[in-house]
């Protein structure tokens, strides 16, 4: 699943093989969904959400005026935190977990996981790295080149599989994405639910929900949350999007331009 938004119909038999075979490969599973625009605020209040709660973030997305990068399938990223600090990653885009080298397998910093939503899925492989607070402003303000965001594992890891001649100092910010994070247990339902509302440029919005499993749950636990969330209200049947393809596609219009 590649595309900006995705139909939310449900995976046909295909799909669902394909899936099967992928979740026994991975590390874990998200499940998510993004709510209309139109429902998002009798959302927040039918969950229970508290707003102030929530953690800010701020995300830049580094590629190049066109998109290279993400035409390759590959997303480089930087956030800062608040109350947690500054971090990095460089993620590939479809896997198959079976072709990943094992060495790359084992490294703590990696880790593999398929995002599923109504319509659609991808596996993907992340490489990250924790930084000090402070790494990424510097880095943005063009106090640092923005290689030493990335460690050196990362940076290899970006090598082997970005287009030829396209180095991380040569990347255009994408961004900043400012990002509110709220993890929270809502009543009635015995898991976390994590919402994160993105706020772009244009004054638009995505609010995501979602929540984590191990790869053996991943059913078991999308049926649950299917059932609880019709049950609060929240609409499941809009148009689904993808929160880094909304952001990518804003700034490479107007770095272009």
């Amino acid at each position: 699943m590649t595309s900006a938004t995705t139909s939310p119909s449900r995976l046909d038999d295909d799909q669902l093989v394909e899936l099967l075979q992928l979740i026994r490969g991975v590390d874990s599973v998200e499940l998510k969904i993004t709510v209309p625009e139109s429902d998002q605020r009798s959302a927040v209040s039918a969950l229970g959400m508290d707003p102030i709660a929530a953690q800010i973030r701020q995300v830049f997305f580094f590629d190049t005026p066109d998109l290279a990068l993400n035409r390759a399938g590959v997303v480089v990223r930087a956030r800062r935190v608040q109350r947690k600090g500054d971090d990095s990653v460089v993620k590939l885009r479809p896997v198959v977990p079976a072709d990943l080298p094992a060495k790359l397998r084992r490294s703590p910093a990696f880790g593999v996981e398929v995002d599923a939503m109504p319509g659609g899925f991808v596996c993907s492989g992340s490489f990250k790295n924790v930084l000090a607070t402070g790494d990424v402003k510097e880095a943005v303000a063009g106090a640092r080149p923005l290689r030493r965001l990335f460690s050196k594992a990362q940076r290899a890891f970006y090598s082997a599989y970005a287009p030829d001649g396209i180095e991380l100092d040569d990347l255009s910010i994408l961004g900043p994405i400012f990002v509110l994070k709220l993890k929270f247990s809502p009543a009635g339902y015995d898991r976390k639910l994590v919402a994160e509302m993105w706020l772009y440029p244009d004054d638009s919005r995505i609010l995501e929900l979602s929540t984590k499993c191990l790869p053996r749950d991943a059913f078991l636990t999308a049926a649950e949350a299917r059932g609880y969330l019709t049950q609060s209200g929240v609409d499941l049947s809009g148009e689904q999007q993808t929160k880094t393809r909304r952001a990518l596609e804003y700034f490479s219009v107007r770095l272009q331009a």
